[in-house]
């Protein structure tokens, strides 16, 4: 399989809230897209590493989201987790064009088979 990018139409970036996400189920995935309150837009697996805490319920704050089950907080521009928390959450590419998400989702995640 290559790395190629299947680029999905989410919606209006409008649609998500400022400080909160909305999810995107995938064959394989769920994943969480994030607005945070200065209308920037980011992508991740819906779940902590640790625990695999639901991240879309968690708390935007700045580019960061707190995991709801234990406090874990991510990055959203990495995944990276922050302070003394060990862990990454996949990132997801994303872009917004004309005011509509898109999420870049793999092979697999878009649900692609290819014969051979």
């Amino acid at each position: 399989m290559s790395n190629t990018l299947t680029w999905v139409e989410v919606g209006p970036a409008a649609n998500i809230p400022q400080q909160g996400a909305r999810t995107l189920q995938t064959e394989t995935d769920r994943i969480a897209i994030f607005r945070t309150l200065d209308d920037q837009i980011f992508a991740l697996l819906d779940r902590c590493p640790h625990k695999q805490g639901p991240l879309a319920q968690g708390i935007v704050h700045g580019h960061f989201v707190t995991c709801p089950l234990h406090n874990m907080v991510f990055s959203l521009e990495t995944g990276e987790a922050q302070g003394p928390d060990d862990g990454c959450a996949a990132k997801v590419e994303c872009k917004v064009i004309d005011g509509i998400v898109r999420v870049g989702l793999t092979e697999l995640q878009a649900g692609l088979r290819h014969a051979g």
